[in-house]
């Protein structure tokens, strides 16, 4: 009897576990065909247009239960069979479980990790950035697949402008250029959405995974010194929200199409960002027509009453972001002030319908509403498609497209695989974890560059240095010897998230504690010029390293990834030739006198304040933006240009032209689609010569001047990038599509973008080519 009990109770465990296991493989959604109750309910009808199956829906809720549904965890309806959601997923740049919404622990425990987006931003590549969404779209829509995701809308890119070099999130964005910016998120996000590159490929508006771009607006300082993102605020000009804050989001919407966007916790000009009608309804819905949902960043409501102390309740608080255009709320303050906002005629029921309309939208066009979603549009894809070796080889290929040769004064790069001895010195050296960066999930493999260059050199000596990062104490003593025994050095320096990172800004731009005593004293005592690899997301000072000629060579490694080790050593080696480009200034270590808090872009020669990236500074640099190195030496030629002279009649929708008060004539650019501008865009072509005995993949910039830098106006603004490849001793020909209302407009101080008269240049490299802008 007792044998039969235990064998009853086995065969009861291992049922239990079955059905626990076949549970956690399962994707939650709604409309279960095989349920009579739900598949009854017109919002289960998929012939229905999804605006009339989210109207049923939503008519069926209580007030109660649409007010939990306007949180990031939303609670399931069982009632109507109706799974819980979690709207917080991260997918920087990479699948991550940094949200709530994604889970490694099931058959799927890794997703690939692509470099950090500051490096993947320096290959300026367009269709890498592209090919990177897709492969995260595809493994997150694996991961929902398999039942380890309780969302599918991620909560990236990160579009916000690199403003200030001591920003700690800045490793995040794409850099300080606006139009990379909004390049990025329009490859990103079609990427990740299953569009095509081009755009318009989304069938019937159904998406693979939903991407979010974020921070919306001028959200660029975290925490520095006393002044916090969550209390800020940002005084910025329109001049500066028309040419520099705004445009990423422009692009992410109208070009990318993005299902969601996120209001920042800051202040804009005194009106909290989640409570700002004009900037949510009237700029994004009305006039860029965006159609997705609206997430406030964690905890943003509240402290629009705790913090701001904009609103004078924390009911004052849910009305205000309500009314403005936000949808769903990170954080708790939705769920527990909505009912008494209502109660007390602060809110209409209808103010809440309206956004559940968008958050149900969002729902059903993820397939969500449509049963079982494994027969449906993407369900096939599976586990075989997370750290699959296409994708890991897109990661290796971005951190070696994307890593900078900043110095190779003394041509010690590439390194010869025939030395005999190699010295590798320094804290970046052996950790894996330092070159993914934040936001990362666990990747599928990482490879320290320490074992990375084993693969190149037997004879390597390895020593810290540092007893972390941040260098407080260095055997610098040890490091010395450890170099003087080795024909070659490599050092690893730089920082990591203790350095800079999501809410801790640094307060300085050197290299922390005793890093530059080490790296001086080490290469002093080598045999021969050293190498220094920098991996780091924001830049550094290292002036003493770029005149030091006992350094021979300077890599900047950004946060590489899981493949970062692999691409480093490789490029010290010399199978790849470094073709990427610094996305950011590097500015020296003096500028920290200038308060982060100021956000103006313009310089103002009167009281010394020198503005801000390479469109405005004016002061001294350590590398420009663009700046980049290869083992090959380029040149480049204007082939072709079909214009040389605009006339601001033809390219004005009105014929007629304006003048400003220095009588200069100008006209005003708000649409760039019109017909006048379309029929105005000519084409550049450039000729790119390797003149070097290495192929490479090589970045190619072409940048718009002005004569007349005046009254604001940037010295130079990026027009068009593109990434070539080239084989040794070869000449490749590039087209761009130069498009005047848009390359050539600058924003006045009204905040119109205007095209004004004058001399204009294009220029690429030391290469310029004139065209004469007449009334």
């Amino acid at each position: 009897m007792r044998l039969h009990i235990h064998i009853l109770i086995a065969c009861l465990i291992i049922t239990l576990t079955t059905l626990k296991l076949t549970e956690s493989t399962q994707p939650p959604y709604a409309c279960d065909t095989t349920n009579p109750k739900t598949i009854t309910y017109p919002f289960c009808k998929t012939t229905l247009p999804i605006s009339a199956r989210v109207k049923d829906l939503v008519s069926r809720l209580t007030l109660d239960e649409k007010i939990l549904q306007l949180v990031n965890t939303a609670p399931g309806i069982p009632r109507l069979g109706i799974p819980k959601y979690e709207w917080w997923s991260e997918a920087l740049h990479g699948v991550s479980n940094s949200g709530y919404g994604i889970f490694f622990n099931g058959s799927i425990k890794h997703a690939t990790s692509f470099p950090q987006v500051i490096l993947t931003a320096a290959s300026f590549d367009a269709r890498l950035w592209y090919r990177i969404g897709q492969a995260i779209g595809t493994e997150a829509r694996a991961v929902y697949n398999q039942g380890q995701a309780n969302g599918m809308t991620f909560w990236a890119p990160n579009i916000n402008v690199f403003r200030d070099p001591r920003w700690g999130r800045g490793q995040e964005t794409p850099g300080e250029d606006p139009l990379v910016s909004g390049k990025y998120a329009i490859s990103y996000v079609r990427g990740v959405q299953g569009d095509t590159y081009l755009g318009g490929g989304l069938k019937d508006g159904h998406l693979q995974a939903s991407a979010c771009c974020k921070h919306f607006t001028a959200y660029d300082l975290d925490h520095w010194k006393d002044v916090a993102r969550f209390g800020y605020d940002a005084k910025v000009t329109k001049q500066d929200l028309a040419d520099t804050y705004q445009p990423p989001f422009q692009s992410c919407i109208q070009h990318a199409q993005a299902s969601g966007i996120m209001c920042a916790y800051n202040r804009v000009n005194g009106v909290p960002n989640c409570a700002d009608e004009n900037l949510l309804t009237n700029i994004a819905r009305k006039q860029w027509g965006f159609q997705g949902y609206i997430t406030s960043d964690c905890d943003a409501v509240s402290i629009i009453y705790e913090v701001h102390k904009y609103a004078k309740t924390p009911e004052d608080a849910v009305a205000e972001v309500l009314k403005a255009g936000m949808d769903v709320n990170c954080g708790w303050y939705l769920k527990n002030y909505t009912k008494s906002a209502v109660q007390k005629k602060k809110l209409l029921e209808a103010d809440v319908d309206r956004a559940l309309s968008n958050l149900f939208t969002m729902r059903m066009r993820l397939g969500l509403f449509n049963g079982n979603p494994t027969s449906l549009p993407y369900g096939r894809i599976g586990p075989d498609q997370v750290c699959s070796k296409e994708h890991r080889e897109i990661a290796l290929e971005a951190a070696r497209n994307g890593i900078v040769l900043l110095k190779n004064s003394a041509k010690i790069l590439p390194l010869k695989k025939t030395i005999s001895s190699l010295a590798v010195i320094g804290p970046n050296a052996n950790s894996a974890n330092t070159l993914v960066g934040n936001y990362a999930g666990p990747p599928c493999k990482s490879i320290e560059p320490l074992k990375a260059l084993y693969s190149y050199v037997k004879n390597i000596q390895y020593h810290k240095g540092c007893n972390y990062v941040n260098c407080t104490s260095a055997s610098i003593d040890e490091a010395v010897k450890v170099a003087q025994n080795a024909d070659y050095v490599v050092l690893f320096m730089g920082l990591d998230q203790g350095e800079e990172r999501e809410d801790f800004d640094r307060l300085n731009l050197v290299l922390p504690g005793q890093q530059q005593a080490l790296i001086t004293a080490v290469a002093k005592a080598a045999k021969k010029p050293v190498i220094l690899v920098m991996i780091c997301g924001g830049p550094v000072d290292i002036s003493f390293a770029k005149r030091d000629p006992k350094i021979g060579g300077i890599l900047w490694g950004g946060y590489p990834g899981e493949a970062g080790g692999i691409a480093l050593a490789e490029i010290i080696f010399g199978d790849h030739n470094p073709g990427g480009k610094l996305p950011m200034t590097w500015y020296p270590k003096e500028f920290v006198k200038i308060p982060m808090t100021d956000m103006r872009m313009r310089p103002q020669p009167s009281t010394g304040y020198p503005g801000r990236t390479y469109r405005f500074y004016t002061g001294r640099k350590v590398y420009r933006f663009g700046y980049g190195l290869s083992y090959s030496k380029y040149s480049y030629e204007f082939v072709t240009v079909t214009q040389n002279k605009l006339h601001l009649s033809e390219i004005s929708s009105t014929g007629v032209t304006l003048q400003n008060s220095d009588s200069v004539h100008y006209t005003s650019v708000m649409d760039i689609e019109t017909e006048s501008c379309k029929k105005a865009k000519f084409s550049a072509t450039v000729g790119v010569q390797n003149h070097g005995e290495m192929d490479g993949k090589h970045a190619v910039l072409l940048f718009v001047k002005q004569n007349n830098v005046a009254n604001g106006k940037p010295m130079k603004q990026l027009a068009a990038f593109d990434s070539v490849k080239t084989t040794a001793g070869e000449r490749v020909e590039v087209e761009f599509v130069i498009s005047p209302c848009e390359h050539f407009r600058t924003a006045n101080e009204d905040g119109l973008m205007v095209i004004e008269e004058g001399s204009h240049y294009l220029a690429v490299g030391d290469q310029q080519y004139p065209i004469s802008v007449l009334p």
